[in-house]
């Protein structure tokens, strides 16, 4: 194994050295790619490369399926009762709680995204949320369904086999966790593709792994979607495929899944997620919790609610404040613990959301705060906020996934959901009133697969988190994930019926 990662954090958040192998894993063991070539790690904060991986090949997948099949069929599958799943899954998150730090700062430094979130929100949650899986692998249950007392009927609720999964680069840990958990729960085994832009903690996680799974049940090959993706989607011995990301790479697993072998999909995709503010909500929470929608992970999540619809009573001074509050907010090195907002990802997403803030202001919205880089290295952007839209804009309609908002002032209550509503997608949504009857009614009519209710952005790993229209299919977290990892068979068993 050739590449490897050694790096020494001397920083006030994180003090200590780490070293591990950054090759692809697969079956167990770290090893080359099969075209021997290497991938760039990208430092966001300063645009310098930090180390190389290993880049994997179609012929990788292959490698990965079968030492994935091969772990399914001996020691994982139906061979590894509840229980075992259940304890190496807890064998796991103790020892990412013992990792902890490290972790946050990996992600910090392929990622860019604040310590502070890094370590309290991206780890915590990722070990939560095995914990939570943990938990769940005992208790996979099927039904006896009644039919005649010359029949036993019951159903049991079986691991698929062999799973792809591809992760995005904006919460690269968690996204792991949420992938893996549920699978390895079910008695699946994985082949998971990382985003080459942030494959660090999906690499140290594979050390870890190492030491706790049998060979072959995870398999992590790093490379890029037109190849390892694109292998992961249209392998005919992967029977399921699961994708975070953008709706346009979702239709292409898609239809790579049904021209193959019709593999089982779930997709978590973009979203353009609104956020409505009535006039008697509780104005000072309303600011906080929509710059939080807004500005949180840089503006690049998935659910960021990045349309902010205003009541036009309390327009004017909710504009005031939010103004105050977004020009607080402080960029820089995000290893800085009073820094709160670090770099975009790459210098491909820094310039595709300036050409939407161009874009802004050709069709005629006011750039009423931002719009403009941060600093000379680095892929930082200011906190930025238009006003003046018109609902055909496409800073109103497109997913920017960067740290842009848009204010829209409403009149009424059918006129913000009309409005809200007109959208491709239907990831979240968020509304703020201190009357909880319309809170409740409102968060009723929104065409969104959740709906937070006088805050934002809060996800838990027992609730469950998906789309409606083209934010995806399926289900991430809570037991509705259990059910993209199982196949249900039913079974007759005669216990008297004569022919």
């Amino acid at each position: 194994m050739s590449t490897s990662f050694t790096h020494e954090f001397n920083t006030p958040s994180f003090k200590g050295k780490v070293n591990f192998p950054t090759g692809l894993f697969i079956n167990g063991k770290f090893v080359d790619g099969s075209n021997n070539t290497t991938i760039d790690v990208v430092n966001p904060t300063t645009g310098q490369v930090i180390t190389k991986i290993a880049e994997g090949t179609p012929n990788d997948v292959d490698s990965a399926v079968e030492a994935a099949q091969k772990a399914f069929d001996t020691v994982w599958g139906l061979k590894a009762s509840g229980s075992t799943r259940s304890r190496l899954l807890t064998k796991l998150w103790q020892q990412m709680e013992v990792h902890q730090k490290e972790l946050a700062a990996l992600e910090v430094l392929d990622n860019g995204k604040t310590f502070s979130w890094a370590l309290n929100g991206d780890t915590a949650a990722a070990i939560e949320t095995i914990r939570y899986y943990a938990g769940w692998a005992d208790k996979i249950l099927g039904q006896v369904q009644e039919t005649t007392e010359a029949k036993l009927t019951y159903s049991r609720h079986e691991p698929i086999g062999v799973v792809g999964q591809i992760i995005p680069w904006n919460f690269p840990l968690l996204m792991f966790a949420w992938k893996i958990g549920p699978a390895l729960a079910t008695g699946n085994t994985i082949v998971i593709k990382p985003s080459e832009f942030t494959p660090l903690t999906a690499i140290r996680m594979a050390s870890i792994i190492q030491e706790i799974f049998p060979p072959g049940v995870v398999n992590v090959v790093p490379g890029y979607g037109n190849t390892v993706g694109n292998a992961i989607s249209t392998h005919m011995k992967i029977e399921k495929v699961a994708f975070t990301g953008s709706t346009l790479v979702g239709r292409k697993i898609m239809e790579a899944a049904a021209k193959s072998n019709l593999k089982n999909v779930t997709l978590e995709l973009g979203g353009k997620s609104p956020n409505i503010i009535f006039n008697d909500a509780d104005l000072d929470q309303a600011v906080n919790w929509a710059a939080h929608g807004v500005f949180w992970n840089h503006g690049q999540t998935c659910c960021a609610g990045t349309r902010v619809f205003v009541q036009s009573g309390i327009y004017d001074e909710f504009l005031k404040r939010f103004t105050e509050k977004s020009k607080s907010i402080r960029l820089g090195d995000p290893f800085d613990q009073e820094v709160d907002q670090g770099p975009q990802i790459s210098q491909i997403q820094y310039d595709r959301i300036m050409n939407y803030i161009k874009s802004g202001k050709e069709q005629g919205a006011t750039v009423h705060l931002g719009g403009d880089r941060h600093g000379k290295e680095g892929y930082f952007i200011n906190p930025t906020i238009f006003t003046n839209t018109r609902p055909d804009m496409k800073i109103v309609q497109e997913e920017i996934f960067g740290p842009v908002g848009v204010l829209i002032k409403f009149e009424d209550e059918e006129d913000v959901i009309r409005q809200a509503n007109d959208t491709v997608y239907g990831l979240a949504a968020a509304v703020f009133s201190q009357d909880i009857t319309r809170a409740l009614n409102t968060a009723h009519r929104l065409k969104a697969g959740t709906a937070w209710v006088n805050c934002a952005n809060v996800l838990d790993s027992n609730v469950p988190f998906g789309g409606f229209k083209q934010s995806g299919i399926g289900r991430e977290l809570g037991e509705y994930a259990l059910q993209n990892y199982t196949a249900v068979k039913a079974v007759h068993v005669n216990l008297g019926i004569k022919m």
